[in-house]
């Protein structure tokens, strides 16, 4: 997977360690489109970008920013981070599928870092990839139809599914019966 840029990162800060206060609610939101914003302003500098997002930890249902001795709260809208870029090396089980986000994140489809579909508006379909501790990334759109190309229909559970095989396990997306007519959101 060296395509995608070199595996050998310093890793993100511990916060799953960090159990500062709370501190209160940032105006600072996650667009649906990956777009970061502050004040009402989105945010321009990719590099700052990525320093949030290495400092951010999901609690629940809700996203925060911490530091060792502080927390403060964010809205997110849909997930906080985006997959961006994406290679595939094999076939079947045996696919390997690595992803890229916007704040280089890499991640190797596996059971480390899981696929999981959503439905969306108008029998849409949402992937997103398990990036770390809690945090998904949505996969755009274009990466979105590159992935459904790779589906394939298996039994699951006594039913048919179609879903995508990478890093030895397969994630159902839907059931057979209902790629008919599915749009990709």
């Amino acid at each position: 997977m060296a395509a995608l840029g070199d595996t050998k990162r310093r890793g993100a800060p511990p916060v799953e360690r960090w159990n500062p206060p709370f501190c209160g609610d940032l105006d600072m939101r996650v667009a649906a489109d990956g777009t970061w914003f502050y004040l009402g302003t989105p945010i321009g500098r990719p590099a700052l970008v990525k320093l949030f997002s290495s400092v951010l930890k999901r609690e629940g249902d809700e996203h925060f920013l911490v530091t060792p001795v502080e927390k403060v709260r964010i809205q997110v809208e849909d997930a906080p981070l985006q997959a961006v870029e994406m290679q595939v090396d094999g076939e079947g089980d045996g696919r390997a599928i690595a992803l890229r986000t916007s704040v280089d994140d890499l991640v190797s489809v596996g059971p480390d870092h899981g696929l999981r579909f959503e439905r969306a508006a108008k029998d849409g379909l949402k992937p997103y990839v398990h990036v770390r501790r809690g945090l998904w990334a949505r996969l755009t759109r274009a990466l979105t139809y590159d992935l459904l190309a790779l589906g394939e229909i298996r039994e699951v559970g006594g039913e048919a599914q179609f879903g995508i095989a990478a890093g030895g396990t397969f994630y159902p997306a839907l059931p057979a019966r209902e790629i008919e007519g599915l749009d990709i959101s």
